[in-house]
């Protein structure tokens, strides 16, 4: 078997899929290749057409954007993905981003670094606290269901949340009053996060229109796709104080270029994709993403998680 790998993942992982298959980080040989494990890498209509021999996409991590999943159903060939192994990473990112922005830790860090702060405990310099806030949750999935638990069990925050596929009843199961517009929940949240992966239907999903039922003075996170949101809107939202504060850790363009306007805001905070980039769930991820291939390959399903 033939095997393509050229991103980064879990080296034992790597060790692991070598000892079942050959492994290629180049399209030489692409008209034999088996299958292929994708990170960053972007799988095209192009290469799927032309990897005859392909019996699967897998794709490490949740998101498939980067792969034509449209282009590799036309061929009948499926597309699996790992949706559990880097849930807590992302959650816990999540909630760490609602933390820093809402004690302001990385204007604080800016301006002790500077020299701002002339007293210690400044009184013109006030954060606010997350206990007994109503946090709206976009996206009622995995890692929106972790965030919840810990927004609401550890914080005591009401958590509502917005998903077309959830009805009210399995929205109540995982943890969450369940609001039927987006429009709704931004107008009663004070903290939002957006958890739901890039689609035709969820792109531009948070546009320059639903930033206007912002209640003001809240605080927002993206750490799903930066397609999902206006970032010319935000940064106007940002700007004029309907949001008081927000961090991505996902961008139209990534990494993100350091002339972004985004950055020039102190109340705006950016990360290079962490929500996975943990030592744990990058061994969960990795490990999970060669045996779900080999199984695959050797005709086993019991385990593979299929999105097309």
């Amino acid at each position: 078997m033939l095997v393509f790998l050229k991103d980064y993942i879990y080296p034992p992982a790597v060790e692991l899929l070598k000892q079942h298959a050959e492994v290629t980080d180049n399209w030489d040989r692409i008209e034999e290749i088996d299958a292929i494990i994708a990170r960053g890498t972007k799988i095209t209509a192009d290469i799927i057409e032309k990897a005859t021999n392909l019996k699967v996409i897998a794709k490490h991590g949740i998101g498939v954007n980067t792969i034509d999943v449209e282009a590799a159903s036309k061929r009948g060939i499926p597309v699996i993905n790992t949706p559990l192994s880097n849930a807590d990473s992302v959650a816990e990112l999540t909630v760490a981003l609602f933390l820093m922005l809402e004690r302001r830790l990385y204007e604080a860090n800016v301006k002790s670094r500077e020299g701002s702060f002339k007293t210690k405990g400044p009184s013109d310099f006030l954060g606010n606290e997350i206990n007994g806030k109503t946090f709206g949750q976009i996206g009622m999935g995995n890692i929106a269901q972790r965030i919840a638990h810990i927004m609401n069990a550890g914080f005591g925050c009401k958590v509502l949340g917005y998903d077309p596929f959830v009805n009210a009843e399995e929205a109540a199961k995982r943890g969450f009053e369940k609001v039927e517009t987006v429009e709704e929940l931004l107008e009663r949240s004070d903290l939002v996060n957006v958890n739901v992966p890039l689609v035709k239907s969820t792109k531009n999903l948070i546009s320059r229109e639903a930033m206007a039922h912002f209640k003001r003075g809240s605080v927002f996170i993206n750490a799903a796709r930066g397609e999902v949101i206006d970032e010319d809107a935000l940064y106007d939202a940002l700007v004029d104080g309907r949001l008081r504060a927000a961090a991505c850790d996902t961008f139209v363009e990534e990494p993100v270029s350091p002339d972004h306007k985004l950055l020039t805001l102190r109340n705006f905070s950016a990360t290079p994709h962490l929500g996975g980039n943990t030592e744990e769930a990058l061994e969960k991820t990795g490990t999970q993403v060669v045996e779900d291939t080999l199984a695959v390959l050797n005709g086993d399903w019991s385990r593979a998680h299929r999105v097309n």
